[in-house]
């Protein structure tokens, strides 16, 4: 037992050691881990998340930010003003910046994300879903939810959408609560500019 011990530990070490010196080995093991956890066909390189913000429907903004190998790419980061959507209707934001982005991503022949994150549950993702659909792309989707306390609780994915139980110490989990957190600062911090 004693010896299984010490050689998961020398495992355990070796691992950190080699991370510390190529830190693109954890990215693309981060990657791995979401590619196995939601069943894709290739790492998830380009993940794009997506989250709305307005006070009671005034001011109502959207932002995208985009993560390259699990780090942030802020030139590529987008911000949206809602323009067809009157009042606090999160779906239908979602729906308008959503099918903004791809149907541009399609006329310029710009990169597609492997992996779509939005930050809601199930309806946000459906509403992602049925835009896809109209544009005939396959891109994966899931979803980033909060507890009642604002913290992200758990991962939704699949059509319909399923709750991925994922532990919330691991290192994948910390990496989608990093870009929720990205994409709703950025948010929060574009209604704010837009709004003084």
């Amino acid at each position: 037992d004693l010896s299984i011990l010490n050689v998961k530990q020398y495992k355990a070490d070796r691992l950190k050691q080699a991370e510390k010196l190529n830190p693109e080995q954890r990215s693309m093991r981060l990657l791995k881990e979401i590619q196995n956890e939601l069943h894709l066909d290739k790492p998830p390189l380009q993940i794009e998340c997506f989250d709305n913000s307005n006070i009671q429907g005034s001011d109502a903004v959207a932002a995208c930010v985009v993560f390259k190998k699990a780090k942030p790419s802020k030139k590529d980061y987008r911000k949206y003003n809602i323009k067809t959507v009157v009042g606090a209707d999160d779906y239908a934001s979602m729906k308008e910046v959503v099918r903004r982005r791809y149907q541009r991503a399609i006329e310029e022949n710009s990169p597609l994300p492997d992996l779509i994150i939005t930050d809601g549950g199930k309806g946000q993702v459906n509403i992602a879903l049925e835009v896809l659909d109209e544009l005939h792309l396959n891109i994966p989707i899931a979803g980033l939810a909060k507890d009642n306390k604002h913290r992200t609780s758990e991962l939704l994915f699949g059509f319909p959408a399923q709750t991925i139980g994922i532990k919330q110490q691991s290192s994948l989990f910390r990496l989608l609560t990093q870009i929720q957190d990205e994409v709703h600062r950025f948010a929060i911090t574009f209604h704010r500019d837009k709004r003084s």
